[in-house]
């Protein structure tokens, strides 16, 4: 026995009756009486039929739109999972790794500026203010990046109070002039309550050609970061090769 036979039947009565009403048909000498009776069951069959496939077209119709609800939820959880993945839960900023990538991918493809920026004595701020208002500092200096920079520039916080951001130039002295730009930008930001000092931060600059390793530029970048923070803070330092 085929697999075929064994499935069940739904209209295994409405194929009964049109096989009977065929052979009535084929038959010359029926009555009308028993042309009528055959006509009546096959409308009987037919409203069934149509019924039937109303239910099932609804049926589907419910399966389709849950099915789209379905995938654009899917979607959804998906750019969110994405998000989380590639950002900064407290700032929104870039994550380490997603920096990484944004900067591997720019030298990839021409040249590049990394500027790393340190917040000045962030520790004192933690220990006057509180860390809730530390977070407040971390959030009001990205908030100050994205107005400066734009918001498609890519920033990240890469560290407690360490940001990056990654700007393509063929340019060294802009490069620089960005950085100074950050410096100031930051210095002269009114910051949040309960903070009642002006906040500053440690810039260093690593300008590289296409084809430089992230790891060398950021390398470059952190150790004219850290001369920065040896020269007074709250000033910006070029590495020079």
């Amino acid at each position: 026995m085929s697999a075929a036979s064994l499935e069940p039947d739904l209209f295994t009565e409405e194929a009964a009756a049109l096989a009977a009403a065929r052979e009535l048909h084929a038959d010359d000498g029926a009555s009308g009486e028993a042309q009528r009776r055959m006509l009546g069951e096959l409308i009987v069959h037919y409203e069934r039929l149509m019924r039937e496939t109303r239910r099932l077209i609804r049926r589907s119709d419910r399966a389709e739109r849950d099915m789209h609800v379905l995938n654009r939820e899917l979607q959804a959880l998906a750019g969110q999972l994405e998000y989380r993945a590639t950002h900064d839960p407290l700032t929104g900023a870039l994550n380490r790794g997603a920096v990484i990538e944004q900067a591997s991918h720019c030298l990839a493809h021409g040249d590049m500026a990394l500027i790393v920026l340190d917040i000045d004595l962030f520790k004192q701020v933690n220990d006057d203010f509180g860390h809730p208002a530390g977070d407040g500092v971390i959030r009001a200096v990205v908030d100050c990046l994205h107005d400066l920079l734009g918001q498609h520039t890519p920033i990240g916080r890469v560290g407690g109070e360490e940001f990056s951001v990654v700007w393509p130039t063929s340019s060294r002295q802009e490069a620089q002039q960005v950085a100074q730009d950050i410096c100031d930008a930051i210095a002269a930001r009114a910051q949040p309550a309960p903070i009642t000092r002006p906040v500053t931060v440690s810039v260093g600059v690593s300008w590289n050609r296409a084809g430089t390793a992230f790891e060398h530029a950021y390398s470059h970048a952190d150790q004219a970061l850290y001369q920065a923070k040896r020269d007074g803070r709250n000033c910006v330092r070029v590495w020079l090769d």
